[in-house]
């Protein structure tokens, strides 16, 4: 099997309607990956909220109140 960054150099040097082709087939091939399940999508997030949830009560990551990071923002 070819190596990844074999397959992308190959991609590259193909015309740009043939490259837009190719590109459009990858993408089309995700269609069917379980992140567009919306149940997989909405498991995945819970899960993501409880682990950050789970880091700030255990004091691992301490929260910027809202005014500071738009301070931060405003320089």
């Amino acid at each position: 099997m070819a190596e990844h960054s074999d397959v992308v150099a190959a991609a590259l040097t193909l015309p740009r309607a043939e490259r837009a082709e190719l590109a459009h087939k990858l993408l089309e091939s995700l269609d069917d990956e379980p992140f567009d399940d919306p149940e997989v999508v909405e498991a995945e997030w819970n899960a993501e909220i409880l682990r950050r949830v789970e880091d700030i009560k255990s004091g691992k990551v301490v929260p910027i109140p809202y005014e500071e990071v738009r301070r931060q923002f405003e320089r």
